[in-house]
């Protein structure tokens, strides 16, 4: 499939929102509530990036926040829309991701996964990523039973031959 990639701006705060929160509802039996709330959007995009995609056949297909601290580069709540799903289309903006930070002299890139998401620790390694430690899960009220992150990085430094992956 073809998307568009390009950056967000504030006008798409509630569309990415939206996309974010519905991709995530996979984790409902283990997280209360939303993903996010109004406020998170907006004030991410002010101060770092998302990279959207879409298509003609629908307007936000995925979306992925970055933030860029040289020498490391981070993405998160990474959202492919569940018609989209299967179509390389969460790989893509990986690496637009990784592309993103590299171009800004990130030689790292970290993300964190939830440890009862096994299925995403398996995918990023094929990736690249490597599980590089833990951290406690951020707001531990809003889980239904114990969990924490699992950290990974990857190095940005020999990916230039893989972005087409």
């Amino acid at each position: 499939m073809n998307w568009n990639l390009r950056p967000a701006h504030p006008g798409d705060a509630a569309a990415i929102k939206e996309l974010v929160d519905l991709a995530y509802r996979v984790e409902d039996e283990f997280v209360i509530g939303n993903r996010t709330d109004e406020e998170d959007i907006p004030g991410l995009i002010a101060r770092h990036t998302f990279l959207l995609a879409e298509s003609p056949a629908r307007d936000l297909e995925g979306a992925v926040f970055v933030r860029c601290a040289p020498p490391r580069g981070y993405f998160g709540m990474l959202a492919v829309h569940p018609v989209a799903q299967g179509h390389g289309l969460g790989a893509l903006l990986v690496r637009a991701a990784e592309r993103h930070c590299r171009d800004r002299k990130c030689t790292e890139m970290d993300l964190s996964v939830i440890h009862l998401r096994e299925e995403l620790t398996s995918w990023y390694s094929r990736l690249g990523y490597a599980e590089c430690g833990t951290e406690p899960f951020a707001v531990p009220a809003k889980l239904r039973r114990p969990a924490h992150f699992i950290l990974m990085t990857r190095s940005l430094v020999s990916q230039r031959s893989e972005e087409t992956t």
